[in-house]
């Protein structure tokens, strides 16, 4: 038994009053002899034995009363020991793209939300957060009406990223019991690799929800298959998780039906389907399908605008065929001019700009190209057999820390490739290691600290770079390298054009921090704003001479077709999707998740919480047995003579 108020247990010192008093009232009393009295005195014998009695329990109930009082302001219970320890807890509420699958009476998500309401008492304070949202110190009825409100997330906090955010609201009290709940549905992405775990004073409590099998359907991506002058192709593909022989796929330009077809899978599960638009033909498009499992991957939206052409200059009097036939004009506004023909104030419209084999580079070009890369300029330095140093290293110095040391003459071929590299992003389908390498005869030495992008046999850098400033460490003519026959020459130098000006693709992923490109002169206090029918947000912006750059990360929060606007007019079009990830429905082992409680379901969880929390309090029976030896000594007053 404990007591809630040990301290006035003191007061049964009080006891020693009713003792006294009973001492003092038991003297001995003096026999008297008295004649002719032999009845009488057998009264008073029979009424001292009587009254005697009467005091031993007045005084035994009086003792009892006192002791009940006490103990009744004592408050004496009985409980475990975690009962009386202060209890914390904190809630996770997995409100991701999986909770949408369907269950007997809705979805996963509202079925947890529901049995939290029933299982939390009304009196608790607790914490809880899910994907996007953060409830702190709150009592159910706070925030009841949020939770029934809570919409689906495309976020996921894995547990590495929950664990961490629990302990933020945890208080600082080593004494307290700390209890983290994770309702989830524990796909095989959340649980990753778990890192070293800070919360080991954290009873952690997963609650698993939904694993069985859900059947689904999603629309994995969408991309230009093929392209000609009049027919662009589009292939998207398909991924189900169950056995299934086609569905339905159709094509949507603004919500306009302009294609329908049917998708067969394999026995991968996987399916393709194409479509053909007209190449000159701008569409805001929309893959759809129909699909009981989640219904959030069964839309997927992409856009074609009227495509803009990239600026690339070339500056030099070598040849530069090879570059208007890699800058074509469908794709690319390419020009070529000596030194003696520059115009300089024409820099600054470029997106790439070339140094072709200049011999000298005149400060007057130096500073006109500091400008432009400032300004959010591409440039590439291909340098001549016999060059200036001294000019070409006051360039690169001031751009890519990177000097030219001297020239060596020494046949190389140029044989490593780094496949890494944002140039050859999604050019080779697996690491090459024997097709015919290119080769140079002479080569100059650099210092940089610049990354190798291709390099020789021995190691050296033949082109290197970094924030869009790139440097050839030889010659490519035809008299000192056989590079410009190279299958590497293309995809190396368009894709120097085609990151100058990052231009939106098809669509963007929502949440990946990337940039898009708006190619036009505007002045830097112009705001320009993403729309969508129903929402609207700014994103990140800088200004440069001929372009803005918008990037994207906490906006937008919602699929779709944004238009970038200034003002009233629509400049382009941009569409985002949510990735696909929660799409997978593989789920975790719960066996190799370490926690304290796994997979009970909320009710029996909470209801364990409360029998660990109950306390069986005593002082009401207290107060009943004081009362009860008060009325036990008024009868004996009353009624023992």
């Amino acid at each position: 038994m404990q007591f809630k108020y040990p301290e006035i247990l003191w007061a049964l010192l009080l006891f020693l009053i009713p003792i006294f008093i009973h001492l003092f009232q038991l003297r001995r009393y003096k026999k008297t002899p008295f004649t002719n009295v032999k009845f009488l005195k057998k009264v008073v014998s029979e009424s001292r034995r009587s009254n005697t009695l009467k005091k031993w329990l007045l005084l035994g109930t009086r003792l009892l009363l006192i002791a009940a009082t006490v103990l009744a302001f004592a408050q004496p219970f009985f409980a475990k020991k975690s009962a009386t320890s202060k209890k914390e807890t904190v809630i996770y509420l997995d409100d991701s793209f999986s909770m949408q699958a369907k269950t007997e009476k809705g979805t996963l998500l509202s079925d947890a939300v529901q049995d939290l309401i029933e299982a939390i008492p009304n009196e608790n304070t607790f914490s809880l957060f899910t994907n996007n949202t953060l409830f702190k110190n709150v009592n159910l009825k706070d925030i009841q009406n949020d939770l029934l409100r809570l919409e689906h997330s495309s976020k996921q906090l894995n547990l590495n990223e929950i664990y961490l955010k629990a302990n933020t609201l945890f208080k600082n009290d080593p004494a307290s019991i700390k209890n983290l709940v994770v309702v989830s549905d524990f796909q095989q992405h959340m649980a990753g690799s778990i890192e070293a775990d800070t919360t080991t004073n954290v009873q952690k409590n997963l609650i698993a929800l939904g694993r069985n099998a859900i059947q689904n359907i999603s629309i994995d991506s969408i991309y230009v298959s093929s392209e000609d002058s009049e027919n662009i192709e589009l292939t998207a593909e398909l991924l189900a998780n169950f056995e299934i022989e086609s569905t339905p796929v159709s094509l949507l330009n603004a919500d306009k039906l302009i294609a329908k077809t049917s998708a067969s899978f394999d026995q991968n599960k996987k399916a393709k389907v194409a479509f053909t638009l007209s190449a000159n033909e701008a569409i805001k498009g929309k893959v759809s399908i129909s699909d009981s499992g989640l219904p959030y991957d069964n839309q997927l939206f992409f856009n074609i605008d009227a495509k803009e052409k990239i600026n690339v200059m070339a500056i030099g009097s070598a040849n530069s065929r090879f570059l208007s036939k890699i800058y074509t004009a469908d794709e690319f506004n390419f020009s070529s001019f000596s030194l003696k023909n520059l115009n300089y104030g024409s820099i600054a419209n470029q997106n790439l700009v070339i140094l072709n084999a200049l011999d000298k580079i005149p400060n007057a070009l130096q500073s006109s190209l500091t400008s432009f890369k400032k300004e959010g300029g591409s440039i590439l330095v291909i340098p001549a057999v016999d060059i200036e140093q001294a000019s070409h290293n006051a360039l690169l110095s001031n751009h890519i820390a990177t000097q030219f040391n001297g020239s060596t003459k020494q046949e190389l071929n140029i044989t490593g490739i780094s496949f890494s590299h944002p140039l050859f992003k999604n050019v080779f389908e697996k690491s090459v290691t024997n097709f015919q390498y290119p080769k140079v005869n002479q080569y100059y030495q650099v210092k940089t600290t610049a990354p190798a992008i291709l390099s020789y046999q021995n190691g050296a850098p033949f082109l290197l770079g970094r924030s869009n400033f790139y440097v050839f460490t030889a010659a490519i003519s035809e008299d000192n390298s056989n590079f410009k026959y190279s299958p590497l020459i293309v995809p190396t130098l368009y894709n120097m054009g085609i990151k100058s000006l990052q231009l939106p693709e098809l669509y963007q992923l929502l949440g990946s921090d990337k940039s898009v490109d708006i190619s036009l002169k505007l002045s830097k206090d112009t705001i320009l704003k993403m729309a969508k029918e129903g929402s609207e947000f700014i994103p990140q912006q800088r200004f440069f001479a001929n372009k803005v750059t918008l990037n994207f990360n906490e906006n937008p929060i919602e699929d779709g077709i944004y238009g970038v606007m200034n003002a009233d007019e629509r400049l382009s079009n941009i569409s985002f999707n949510y990735s696909k990830k929660e799409s997978q429905l593989v789920y975790a082992d719960l066996n190799t998740l370490e926690a304290d409680v796994k997979n009970e379901s909320i009710a029996t969880l909470f209801e364990k919480f409360q029998n660990d929390s109950t306390v069986n309090e005593l002082w009401k029976w207290f107060v009943t047995l004081a009362l009860l030896f008060m009325v036990i000594e008024v009868l004996i007053q009353k009624y023992l003579k």
